[in-house]
């Protein structure tokens, strides 16, 4: 279960970096208030995150259990700001679909759009999926230990 949670971990982690990189490739930090995503709560979402993946990997080489629910305690503000940017990303996935339903925005519309409506849906979804499991491991472990 430990290592389990650990790969489901680092397969979130990699689906992250591509959304940020993704992000930061279309313009969110050259253009402040062309997102619709925060950069503090995004910046936050990854550094509590990689805070946690680092104390996961102590716990599994130290195997005191005060790591594994420090670990899942990162996890839960991870979560919760996690969230809070799917519930600010849809409606941008939403207005492109609407505007454009073939995918194929004239130069006009490219350049009003938000970073983050460049974000692949597969990505974001197995990118959420990915940390809900690694939420659930982290917990299982967490009681088990």
């Amino acid at each position: 279960m430990h290592i389990a949670a650990l790969v489901t971990w680092l397969i979130t982690a990699l689906g992250g970096f591509y959304l940020l990189g993704t992000w930061i490739a279309r313009g969110a930090l050259r253009a402040p208030g062309s997102s619709r995503l925060p950069a503090p709560v995004l910046f936050g979402h990854f550094l509590l995150a990689a805070a946690g993946l680092v104390v996961w990997i102590v716990y599994l080489a130290a195997g005191k259990k005060a790591l594994a629910w420090t670990a899942f305690g990162l996890l839960v503000p991870v979560a919760l700001l996690g969230l809070a940017m799917f519930a600010r990303w849809l409606p941008t996935v939403r207005t492109r679909h609407a505007v454009n339903p073939v995918g194929a925005p004239g130069a006009a519309a490219a350049a009003a759009e938000a970073p983050e409506q460049h974000f692949p849906i597969p990505v974001v979804l197995a990118h959420g999926v990915f940390a809900v499991a690694t939420v659930v491991l982290v917990l299982i472990s967490a009681v088990r230990k």
